[in-house]
């Protein structure tokens, strides 16, 4: 489990972490407002997923799994800029979010 920490700007969606044949698990809390989604592919043919807005409280989960094969991100908006904290693991996850406090 690894705890990064990044400086976003606002108002563009910006990848966090990118995935080719991997899987992975992460968690956010914050900033409030900010959203965070998996975006699987790339150009026309890419969908996105896993759709969450952060409430700065609750603990939110994205995962890439087998679909990584094609190619995954995992990306985050904020409504202003931000120093963001998130925690990713690689492979699967059993539980529903990490033990400690980020």
């Amino acid at each position: 489990m690894v705890v990064k920490r990044v400086q976003l700007p606002s108002g563009t969606t910006q990848t966090l972490e990118r995935f080719w044949n991997a899987s992975a698990t992460a968690f956010f809390r914050g900033p409030a407002g900010a959203t965070i989604n998996v975006k699987y592919g790339k150009g026309r043919f890419s969908r996105n997923v896993q759709k969450q807005t952060l409430d700065g409280v609750t603990i939110k989960k994205l995962t890439v799994g087998a679909g990584s094969l094609v190619f995954a991100r995992m990306r985050m908006k904020v409504p202003t800029p931000s120093v963001v904290e998130y925690d990713v693991m690689p492979g699967g996850v059993a539980r529903p979010s990490p033990e400690f406090d980020f």
